[in-house]
């Protein structure tokens, strides 16, 4: 399984908001209101995942360092890690950063045709709030996803680099 590339995200992100510049510029005026809290699924979300992303990070080290050290008792010993566990939240995370990639595209071109137009249109003011949240919470999605992807990530053996290793 390959890391996501974030040039990737961003191209995707710039896609599909170009796409819903296009739709919302047409069809605005048809569009219900959008209102503040439909983005905040996303933020909460990303808090989960920021959240496992330091755990998980915590359980990981402890393991790790449990592993290296030579007089270990039971007794301090981490609470092992699961390797399928390890597997699913990697997977979660790679989908979470497409999932808000996307989504922050959407918001992001909503809040092109908005912004612009808080002036002259009613509604542009709150669909403008809705739209800046969620552009941020979706940002904050893929940062929480791509660190939680990172954490997940299998760290060289450490006697690879010395050259030393058991043949």
């Amino acid at each position: 399984m390959t890391p996501v590339r974030r040039r990737e995200l961003l191209a995707l992100a710039v896609a599909v908001g170009f796409a819903a510049w296009l739709v919302v510029r047409s069809a605005y005026g048809s569009l219900p209101p959008f209102q503040w809290w439909l983005p905040v699924p996303l933020g909460v979300l990303a808090v989960a995942e920021a959240l496992g992303a330091r755990t998980l990070r915590a359980r990981l080290t402890a393991e790790r360092a449990g592993r290296r050290g030579p007089g270990r008792s039971p007794a301090t010993a981490a609470r092992p890690v699961e390797p399928l566990l390890v597997a699913r939240l990697a997977v979660l995370a790679q989908a979470s950063a497409w999932v808000g990639a996307v989504v922050a595209g959407l918001w992001g071109g909503l809040l092109l045709h908005t912004a612009p137009a808080v002036g002259r249109l009613g509604a542009a003011s709150g669909d403008t709030v809705s739209a800046v949240l969620g552009v941020l919470l979706a940002a904050g999605l893929v940062a929480a996803a791509l660190w939680l992807e990172h954490v997940c990530r299998v760290p060289p053996d450490e006697d690879e680099g010395t050259g030393e290793g058991a043949a």
